[in-house]
């Protein structure tokens, strides 16, 4: 039997790690804080899926709020409607998401860049409308939206799927896949000639991405206990899209610091400045910003400049002559 290699065991640390830590969590930190924590694990599964189809194909889309708003729907009428349990109705929300999304990926492939992102802005804007629409408002609950439950706190269950959605989204980036997306996004040209179907894959990214989301929002539909078109406004999708910049465009595990500012950042801001808040959050952003260009991908390598920076300074300080 062959013994997995010291590089393969270094790959596989960190994820050891993180399941320990987000074992453990609950235990080292108070009640209260654990539907943040759920709620930063939504926004890593999100944020996902919207690196996978921003950050690996380079399609801009800032309507993915509207797929997490389908996945959370599908979830409430499941559960409200149909009675069907509430872990069953997660993978079926990321199916119909999934679905809604591939077929919107056909039309999107005539678009490109700002063009692209505009379409996508005019998908999370129609959300709110068709929802809270006359026409489906007995399905849908109108304005008033549907009441799932008594909100939960699915630590586990979020976390547990988060997890598995970074490991497929690593294995399925890492082979085939992932290399026909980068090539599509850093030259398409190229990528034709070479016999890549870019509608293919950039569908298959779109289907991809917004199953992410509607996982994502099925977790929050049991998280908050209720939804209506309010909870899924068109801010969501620019929020996810500044927590996948955030954490750095083709960066999966950056994708954990995203989240983390997505959820964290408003919370601290209303902390330092109650009467302006929003001041407070854009600054911070802009820091980020500032500090990190690249997103959380740059924080390792800069963190290396500066130790070696300081090593080499350190080391001619102790060799010069007395």
């Amino acid at each position: 039997m062959q013994r997995p290699s010291s590089r393969s065991l270094a790959q596989a640390a960190p994820l050891v790690v993180a399941v320990a830590v987000f074992a453990l969590l609950p235990r080292l930190v108070d009640e209260a804080s654990l539907p943040r924590l759920v709620e930063v694990g939504i926004f890593f599964i999100a944020i996902i899926g919207l690196n996978i189809l921003t950050g690996y194909s380079g399609q801009i889309s800032l309507g993915h709020g509207a797929f997490m708003g389908i996945g959370a729907y599908t979830t409430a009428v499941l559960a409200t409607r149909y009675d069907v349990p509430d872990a069953w109705t997660i993978p079926v929300a990321g199916a119909l998401a999934g679905l809604v999304g591939f077929l919107f990926g056909f039309p999107a492939l005539r678009l490109h860049g700002v063009y692209l992102a505009l379409a996508t802005f005019g998908l999370a804007v129609a959300f709110v409308s068709l929802v809270q629409s006359t026409k489906l408002e007995g399905l849908t609950g109108g304005g008033g939206g549907l009441q799932v439950g008594l909100p939960q706190t699915p630590y586990y269950l979020t976390w547990g799927i988060a997890l598995g959605a970074f490991l497929l989204g690593w294995l399925l980036l890492r082979g085939k896949l992932g290399r026909a997306l980068r090539a599509i996004r850093d030259a398409p040209v190229a990528a034709v000639s070479s016999g890549i179907n870019l509608a293919a894959y950039k569908t298959l990214a779109f289907g991809l991405a917004a199953a992410y989301a509607g996982v994502a929002g099925s977790l929050l539909a049991l998280l908050i206990g209720f939804v209506n078109p309010y909870s899924f406004p068109v801010s969501l999708s620019i929020t996810l899209l500044v927590g996948t910049a955030l954490g750095g465009f083709g960066s999966l595990s950056g994708s954990i610091f995203g989240a983390l500012f997505v959820v964290y950042a408003p919370l601290y801001a209303e902390d330092i400045s109650k009467e302006a808040p929003a001041v407070m959050y854009g600054l911070i952003l802009l820091g980020l910003l500032f500090l990190l260009p690249g997103g959380a991908t740059q924080l390792g390598p800069r963190l290396v400049s500066l130790l070696s920076l300081l090593k080499a300074r350190t080391k001619g300080l102790y060799s010069r002559p007395s």
